[in-house]
């Protein structure tokens, strides 16, 4: 058996991260959900947000500096805790997405 290949990080695929658009169709929608996270702090630390959400702080801040792919148990806590949406909505119209679509189908 193989070993499982070494992806590259959502701020390795996107160059200016988390301010500038990814050419990576899945790593911008990683640094859309960085977006949505920093939006939520609104003032608070990663320490408070830590504390609010029951999500570890280095987790946040591995999500916040594009380090790590943030999983589906991450997510849902932190929406969960904050009581609104962070993953972005698909609208299946942004270049990102057609770019996508098009190298699954």
């Amino acid at each position: 058996m193989s070993p499982r290949p070494v992806r590259r990080s959502p701020s390795e695929l996107t160059p200016g991260w988390p301010d500038a658009h990814s050419d990576d169709p899945v790593a911008e929608v990683a640094r859309l959900l960085c977006l949505n996270v920093r939006a939520t702090l609104d003032g608070r630390s990663v320490r408070e947000l830590a504390r609010l959400t029951g999500v570890d702080r280095a987790t946040i801040g591995t999500i916040l500096a594009g380090k790590a792919w943030p999983d589906l148990q991450t997510v849902a806590r932190l929406e969960i805790a904050l009581g609104r949406p962070l993953w972005p909505p698909f609208g299946g119209n942004s270049a990102a997405e057609h770019d996508l679509g098009a190298k699954m189908g």
